[in-house]
């Protein structure tokens, strides 16, 4: 129990950190890349919205991500190749911004240090934004790093989903008992409505022809049990007509 504890803590406290790194290394390069906007000429408040372009497309790369875990490798890769760039351009435009500051300062006071180096260390900022999204990432799909609620969660879900294709019979079984039921009499009389077939026979097409019309399912089965009840009342009619037509010719006759 205190093991369960600790473990589900580590987790919320190893989400806590990076988070934080996140919060902190996309501070640092909103710093740097709002700098940039202005040096662009982008005017006024437009300068706060310039990196949310970049940085932000971070985040909501991430977010893609996360969706189209599921979907094909070549879905996820193009959603890659744009978090990738618009990583590059955070980093290039924070190293950007470190060179040519370093540059007007060289001649000033205090701590003094080469291009190279200065751009290196700026490019910690978005590095460090496009690695809390890679841990997140990984944190999010790692099996051990899910809560005793979120298993408990998906274990109920798992369980609902079991009873309800326990309690919903396979298609198959209900079309098959759909079809051993009893012909009722209102699909009787729709299927005295069909077109006959050839030689004046019962067609099984037409009836399901004529079920179909109406938007209404029929089975082979149920089909051929109409048609034969059909046909059967049609050779029913067919050997009265005869006895019929003698008795009009006796009752002629007398």
């Amino acid at each position: 129990m205190f093991a369960r504890i600790a473990a589900i803590r580590g987790t919320d406290l190893i989400r806590l950190g990076i988070a934080l790194l996140a919060v902190f290394a996309f501070a640092l390069s909103y710093d740097a890349l709002r700098q940039m906007g202005v040096a662009i000429h982008i005017r006024g408040l437009l300068t706060y919205a310039f990196p949310l372009v970049i940085d932000g497309f971070i985040a909501v790369g991430v977010g893609a991500l996360l969706m189209l875990r599921t979907a094909p490798w070549y879905s996820r890769l193009y959603v890659w190749l744009l978090v990738g760039a618009a990583t590059m351009t955070s980093i290039w435009a924070n190293a950007v911004h470190a060179v040519r500051l370093n540059e007007l300062a060289r001649h000033g006071d205090g701590l003094r240090l080469d291009d190279v180096t200065v751009g290196a260390l700026s490019a910690i900022a978005p590095l460090a934004l496009a690695g809390a999204v890679h841990l997140y990432i990984v944190v999010h799909h790692h099996p051990s790093s899910r809560s005793h609620t979120d298993v408990a969660r998906d274990s109920a879900d798992v369980a609902a989903d079991t009873t309800d294709v326990a309690e919903t019979p396979p298609p198959s079984t209900n079309l098959q008992d759909h079809e051993a039921r009893e012909i009722s009499p209102e699909r009787l009389a729709l299927a005295r409505t069909a077109p006959l077939g050839r030689k004046g026979r019962a067609s099984r097409r037409h009836i399901e022809a004529t079920f179909r019309s109406r938007d209404l399912t029929i089975g082979r089965a149920e089909a051929d049990k109409l048609k034969d009840t059909l046909q059967a009342e049609l050779d029913a009619a067919a050997s009265e007509r005869p006895q019929e037509l003698e008795a009009v010719a006796v009752s002629t006759a007398a």
